[in-house]
């Protein structure tokens, strides 16, 4: 049974260790990784912390200080579901920790979480990572960074019930400083490709989040699956979208429903820009990934529907500005933030004019960030 309350439970100073995992801003590559494509994140610099205390039962007590609330449940009790809460993906990850046979010791747990909820920067994520390896550090355990990955990712998408790729966790695992993460969401490969000096990751938050963004979500994977059983028909190789291509596309695609033609050329499209702008990064041509960004931005608008009017907003406003490489939506869609790429010099600028002008539009007040690459999941050194 879970237990809830508002008591604040202090963790003994003489047994505590503290655990942080970042968020994530994702440069580009939308959609494309539950579709076993490409993806270009980046790791940044606003984590979840946990602290943790081992307990001689297999009682899990955690208090989160955002919501002032405090949770208990029992890891010998089988059967539990999602309700809805917060707690669920700390609940969850030790429950896909326990089935994948990694016994837990019972933990007192303290969480504060910096990644803004509702922001598209991966806040549940950071919450899974830095929970799961708190648990598991807890318990005298170590795992692999990709099957910590895949074991956070399989929370969500079973336990709490949101059908994510791998994106978020494995970035929340494997970021480094300085550097984004190409990622082949299939094999899991990866490249570390640096970020130039001379620009800057800005991220707007556009402080709005539409109720339908996770059912949206989930129907949107769906059109994905529909479209693989009609490719699959035709080339017998086609596992995914990842597999698709343009050729395909037009070869194929006429017989479908124009709904699922425009996912499926997002998708396509998407994994291609993806790559493309992997090799404007190597190469520092920051013109040419501008331009890849402000088109995933048209083709997640107009082909993937998952953009809204805030969102397309704070993308026109950023374009308007002198010094911006590119600019557009990042994470699920329906709210949430913008991704901006942006010369150093033009940092006070942007931040002005692009707030200014959302407000003067929508009467709200955006949260504008300058973010940096950060590192992955990890202990972190505390003397109190």
């Amino acid at each position: 049974m879970l237990h809830t309350s508002e008591a604040k439970e202090e963790i003994p100073n003489q047994s505590r260790r503290m655990f942080r995992a970042p968020g994530r801003v994702n440069l580009i590559g939308e959609h494309t990784d539950y579709n076993d494509g490409f993806v270009l994140p980046a790791a940044i610099g606003f984590s979840t912390w946990v602290t943790t205390s081992p307990r001689d039962d297999r009682i899990v007590s955690v208090f989160s200080e955002n919501f002032s609330e405090q949770i208990e449940f029992d890891l010998d009790e089988l059967g539990v579901q999602a309700r809805g809460h917060w707690s669920d993906y700390v609940r969850g990850v030790a429950v896909t920790l326990e089935r994948a046979g990694h016994r837990l010791r019972g933990a007192d747990l303290r969480i504060r979480g910096e990644v803004p909820i509702g922001s598209g920067l991966s806040s549940s994520a950071a919450l899974e990572v830095a929970s799961a390896f708190a648990l598991l550090t807890n318990s005298g355990l170590t795992v692999d960074s990709r099957h910590l990955a895949k074991l956070c990712q399989a929370a969500e998408n079973e336990f709490v019930g949101i059908r994510c790729g791998i994106m978020d966790q494995f970035v929340s695992c494997h970021g480094q400083t300085g550097k984004a993460l190409l990622l082949d969401c299939r094999s899991l490969e990866f490249k570390l490709l640096p970020l130039p000096e001379k620009a800057r990751i800005a991220i707007c938050n556009t402080m709005v989040k539409h109720s339908l963004g996770i059912s949206e979500y989930n129907a949107r994977r769906l059109e994905c699956e529909t479209a693989v059983r009609h490719f699959a028909q035709r080339r017998s190789d086609v596992r995914a979208l990842r597999d698709v291509t343009e050729t395909d596309l037009r070869l194929f695609g006429g017989d479908l429903p124009e709904v699922i033609f425009r996912r499926s050329r997002h998708v396509i499209s998407e994994n291609a820009r993806v790559l493309a702008a992997g090799t404007a990064l190597e190469q520092g041509d920051l013109l040419a990934f501008g331009d890849l960004m402000s088109h995933s931005h048209r083709s997640l608008r107009d082909d993937y529907e998952v953009s809204c009017k805030e969102l397309d907003l704070m993308v026109e406003l950023a374009q308007a500005v002198p010094g911006v490489y590119g600019a557009r939506m990042t994470g699920g869609g329906f709210g949430g933030s913008t991704v901006n790429l942006i010369a150093a010099e033009s940092v006070d600028e942007f931040k002005e004019t692009v707030a200014r002008g959302y407000e003067g539009a929508t009467g709200l007040t955006p949260e504008i960030y300058i973010c940096t690459a950060t590192e992955g999941v990890r202990e972190v050194n505390t003397d109190s």
